[in-house]
């Protein structure tokens, strides 16, 4: 597993097309929002939801495997509940990824070694914007770069 500086920050740097298995086409959602931001930094994101047809411009697949071969997945992100990943891990190696990438919150111990075992890199509950921000530079609030990671809204302070 991955969890230092370095190798996430090779991942991000390396790696450019994203499936993003459980995304959705709400814009208030995690998901959404984190792969938006990821397209908008030169990221491929290929969306895996069987309850939608397009997100984010590009076609939604009901599962990894319906992933044409040709587009070459690189990165398979999951916003799922941590008992999925098991399986996401199974359909990671069958599709030939590199990199099973864990949100925060979703922590398997099963599907990493699923995943480690077959040659994988695995990042565990991080999250793929939040890393990218900080490892690469992005980090902003409504497009002012504040250089914080936070997941809590700024609370203004009276002086």
């Amino acid at each position: 597993m991955f969890d230092d500086v370095e190798n996430i920050r090779r991942i991000l740097v390396e790696k450019k097309v994203i499936a993003v298995v459980g995304l959705s086409a709400n814009w208030w959602r995690p998901s959404f929002f984190a792969a938006k931001y990821m397209q908008d930094h030169g990221y491929r994101i290929i969306p895996v939801n069987p309850n939608y047809e397009e997100i984010l411009g590009e076609t939604c697949y009901p599962s990894l495997e319906a992933i044409p071969k040709d587009i070459g997945v690189e990165i398979v992100d999951v916003f799922q509940k941590p008992e999925a990943a098991t399986d996401v891990a199974k359909s990671a190696l069958a599709i030939g990824a590199r990199v099973l990438w864990l949100q925060i919150g979703v922590i398997n111990e099963e599907a990493k070694q699923i995943a480690e075992h077959g040659g994988l890199d695995v990042v565990m509950n991080r999250c793929v914007k939040i890393e990218h921000g900080r490892l690469l530079g992005g980090l902003n609030l409504f497009g002012v770069s504040t250089k914080v990671i936070s997941a809590r809204r700024p609370r203004w302070l009276v002086y």
